[in-house]
């Protein structure tokens, strides 16, 4: 199964704030599990590869990187906030 999720922000910051954030999610995954992230622009874009027979680890790190973005848009738009 693979799965690949692409998020569109205002401007390249926001972009690079929010995969900076996540990225560290992407470190320790099992063998059977494949997560990158990256930016390009505004986007944020991560494939999610898993093996077949993984559909509730697949759902779930779906689940888990969708929660970890809200978090860090969510303290984005505080510090932003913040420093305005």
């Amino acid at each position: 199964m693979e799965a690949k999720i692409v998020l569109r922000y205002r401007d390249p910051r926001q972009a690079e704030a929010v995969a900076k954030s996540v990225s560290p999610d992407n470190v320790k995954v099992p063998p059977y599990l494949s997560v990158e992230t990256v930016t390009l622009g505004k986007e944020v874009i991560t494939y999610i590869r898993c093996e077949e027979s993984r559909l509730r680890t697949f759902i779930s790190t779906i689940d888990d990187l969708l929660r970890c973005v809200s978090v860090a848009e969510k303290a984005f738009s505080a510090i932003t906030k913040l420093s305005a």
